[in-house]
């Protein structure tokens, strides 16, 4: 890849994962917003990938829409004990309440998570690790040629 992701889009794909928002099909996906308000779609041909998210569409590099389905094709190991914790969040609505600093999304999940006894420094090691997977992953991502969705 070209351009990498911001890490924390790592954790809205554990998010799409977890909640079953990410439909497979032969040689594309179906990815649903977190408030299931909108509707990717990835496709793929052998190493090109695209999707209509915003991310990917507009800044060029692989949205979470295209991460989930990258760790659903085993392009990238993850351990699913840690999606499970990032069930039924809202991203939107907490991406909306920083203004797009997605760090400070992911500080307060991780730090509701902590105060319920979560090992956060599991996630925050799988978290990397994926993300290095991402640096050498042998893929490209190109623009698709569907426009990013409008919220239903």
């Amino acid at each position: 890849m070209k351009k990498l992701p911001p890490v924390e889009k790592i954790y809205e794909a554990y998010s799409a994962i977890s909640d079953n928002r990410v439909i497979m099909e032969e040689n594309s996906a179906k990815v649903f917003s977190s408030d299931k308000s909108k509707e990717y779609t990835v496709t793929w041909d052998k190493k090109i990938y695209s999707s209509n998210d915003n991310a990917s569409y507009w800044q060029g590099y692989a949205g979470y829409p295209m991460i989930a389905v990258f760790m659903l094709q085993k392009k990238i190991s993850f351990d699913s004990s840690v999606t499970d914790h990032f069930k039924n969040i809202n991203w939107k609505e907490l991406n909306a309440k920083y203004k797009g600093k997605y760090s400070k999304a992911v500080e307060e999940i991780m730090e509701a998570l902590k105060n319920s006894g979560v090992d956060t420094k599991k996630i925050y090691r799988e978290t990397e690790n994926i993300f290095e997977e991402l640096k050498t992953l042998d893929i490209q991502c190109k623009r698709s040629s569907l426009r990013p969705p409008k919220s239903k």
